[in-house]
């Protein structure tokens, strides 16, 4: 009887979170608005979130030493502005070059691959392994002519796009500062909307959820760094041309699970083989060395147990978040996860498990 009443009160909950629901899409002219605001605020909400827990840890240290929260603060912004002006001055020309000369060399990159089939082709190795009837050199050169207008298309777009958000992202310094001389309030701040008997349990999960995040976001960004390390060697032994732009992208790309991996994979494996097909060879193996080192040795070691993620899950999420919302959606999503799975575990805890002891134990 008390399983049956525990299912019925579980389904009426889940009619009632159905029917909030469709009601709101009925009135969206209420909505949109706010789902305006949200849209315009992302982009620096997510940026502030990235830095302050990458930044919360040395902030904190900071202050162990008797220095001033805001003061604290204020240093880092210092040191990271110093360490800009020299990424300005050191790296940023090398990258900018090697991004211009590989934008305007595209339609010279296409007919040099078609070169390498053809002589491919002519010594025999291509009749070998693919049938006499595909035309891979026009196919393939199709698909690289389309991938090539895809890519410069997204890069105009991104320009755009950053240059019409400027103003936006100069509020994400600000958020960013606020976040991490309040940050510690806000869990306390949520908490305090819990009914009394139930905030030692919403502190522990605040405190679980805020853990999960940290341990996430900067052991991906200390993993991602470990790969382009490995990588940008690999490729400078092997003289790959644009080693740097290849490695920078792989290591953004790496932020998506799985899938960032495999596209990244595909400008490194093309510009080896219009240099030679063993480079293309030798560039791939490192790159492949690269992630067995990143996800057998230095994963394991930096998240230990913390990411409980199962790798289908992962790439269940990430498309499903490709397919809601684009690359803002694919970034998000493990996060969200992650906090959600808290979330309902807790719950489930608190109000169903807890609920069958006490029953069992009243029989």
């Amino acid at each position: 009887m008390a399983k049956l009443n525990t299912f019925i009160r579980v389904c009426i909950a889940i009619l009632l979170v159905l029917g909030i629901v469709y009601l709101g899409s009925q009135v969206n002219f209420i909505f949109s608005p706010i789902l305006s605001l949200f849209n315009v605020i992302i982009v620096p909400l997510m940026l502030a979130g990235f830095f302050y827990y990458l930044l919360r840890p040395l902030i904190n240290t900071l202050e162990r030493y008797k220095l001033n929260r805001s003061v604290a603060i204020i240093i880092v912004y210092v040191v990271i502005a110093l360490l800009l002006f020299g990424f300005s001055i050191g790296v940023w020309p090398s990258l900018r070059t090697q991004l211009i000369n590989f934008v305007d060399n595209m339609p010279n990159l296409i007919a040099a691959v078609n070169q390498q089939l053809l002589r491919l082709e002519d010594s025999g190795f291509l009749a070998s392994v693919i049938p006499a009837d595909m035309d891979l050199a026009s196919q393939l050169t199709e698909y690289l002519n389309k991938g090539f207008n895809l890519i410069s298309n997204y890069v105009t777009g991104l320009f755009s796009f950053v240059s019409n958000f400027a103003i936006i992202l100069f509020t994400f310094p600000i958020m960013l500062f606020y976040m991490l001389k309040e940050g510690g309030k806000f869990g306390r701040k949520i908490v305090s909307f819990f009914p009394k008997k139930y905030r030692g349990e919403g502190t522990t999960m605040m405190s679980e959820i805020d853990s999960a995040l940290s341990g996430f976001i900067v052991g991906r960004v200390l993993v991602n760094l470990a790969l382009g390390v490995l990588m940008y060697i690999g490729f400078l032994i092997i003289g790959l041309q644009y080693a740097l732009l290849l490695t920078v992208i792989a290591v953004v790309m790496n932020f998506v699970p799985f899938i960032g991996a495999i596209l990244s994979s595909i400008p490194i494996f093309i510009i080896g083989f219009i240099q030679s097909p063993s480079i293309a060879v030798w560039s791939i193996i490192i790159v492949l060395v690269a992630q067995q080192i990143q996800d057998n040795l230095i994963a394991p070691y930096i998240f230990g147990k913390k990411l409980d993620i199962h790798p289908l899950t992962t790439i269940i999420l990430v498309l499903v978040g490709g397919d809601i919302g684009g690359i803002i959606a694919i970034l998000l999503i493990i996060p969200l996860y992650m906090i959600v799975k808290i979330l309902l575990t807790k719950v489930f805890n608190l109000f169903v498990k807890n609920h069958r002891v006490e029953v069992e134990e009243s029989l």
